[in-house]
């Protein structure tokens, strides 16, 4: 199923100029990934102590986007620049499921916005990333199946996070767009389990 993931190699293009300056600087993809989950935290810390507020808000979109931008280049680093490592795969998967809940989760404490359904999508995305990693553990490939993947997730809280700073508050919206967003999650769960298990009955 169509998800922004599928544009990752154009944006991969663009940044690798970047990519390849820093890995002429000495810059490893695990620094890259530890700042990029650097940054989410920090971003995640100031949505939760100003709940509502404009300036983080729309801060929010940019931190995703540099995010965005900081996890391709980990990952051309560590493929084009020989610097895979245990170490990177773990930093790498456990970066992206704490960034995604230090970011999303303060959503659940704005009055308008219903907690259950944020806490329920973030529960679940993390469910469809462990189900993206068992791929490779039962002998498939890392699955990245959509509907709702990553970028997916950062597009939907970028989108409502800019908003809300604008003050649309309506309930009823975030209730359609995060229940939208946790019926998505879900599908994906089951798209990718279904994919990695199709890719082993193929082999």
């Amino acid at each position: 199923m169509p998800t922004i993931y599928q544009l990752k190699s154009r944006f991969q293009d663009l940044l690798r100029p970047i990519c390849q300056r820093l890995a002429n600087n000495g810059v490893t993809a695990n620094q890259v990934t530890l700042a990029a989950l650097g940054l989410s935290v920090l971003e995640g810390f100031a949505l939760w102590l100003f709940p509502g507020a404009a300036l983080p808000l729309l801060l929010l979109p940019v931190v995703l986007f540099v995010r965005m931008g900081l996890n391709a280049i980990d990952g051309m680093l560590a493929r084009e620049h020989n610097q895979k490592s245990d170490l990177g795969a773990v930093l790498n998967e456990l970066g992206d499921v704490i960034s995604d809940a230090a970011l999303y989760l303060p959503f659940a404490i704005l009055p308008f916005v219903s907690a259950e359904l944020v806490v329920g999508l973030v529960v679940v995305a993390i469910i469809g990333e462990m189900m993206g990693v068992i791929g490779v553990q039962i002998g498939a490939s890392r699955r990245y199946d959509g509907p709702f993947g990553k970028s997916d997730r950062a597009a939907l809280f970028g989108l409502c996070g800019f908003m809300i700073a604008l003050g649309l508050t309506a309930p009823l919206l975030y209730l359609v767009l995060f229940g939208s967003g946790l019926i998505l999650s879900a599908v994906t769960v089951w798209n990718r389990a279904r994919a990695a298990l199709k890719e082993l009955s193929s082999q």
